[in-house]
């Protein structure tokens, strides 16, 4: 029985496709295709903005990492 062969592989996309329809198949894809992009999009402007390695500081000499949290106003 081992691995699944490529004839496998098509049997199963042929009964995908009947079940779920090619257009849904399609939008699902463009929908998945759309959240990737925004996401690299969303990780190159937020690298842009603050260097090449968001969230370091250098002071005397060391390299600080860490997350910046907003000081509750009293």
């Amino acid at each position: 029985m081992g691995s699944m062969s490529i004839w496998h592989w098509m049997i199963v996309l042929v009964i995908v496709m009947l079940v779920f329809g090619t257009k849904k198949l399609r939008n699902m894809g463009q929908d998945l295709g759309g959240a990737v992009k925004g996401f690299k999009d969303g990780m190159r402007e937020g690298t842009a903005e603050t260097g090449d390695a968001p969230f370091q500081q250098v002071a005397d000499g060391r390299t600080i990492e860490g997350e910046v949290k907003e000081k509750a106003k009293s």
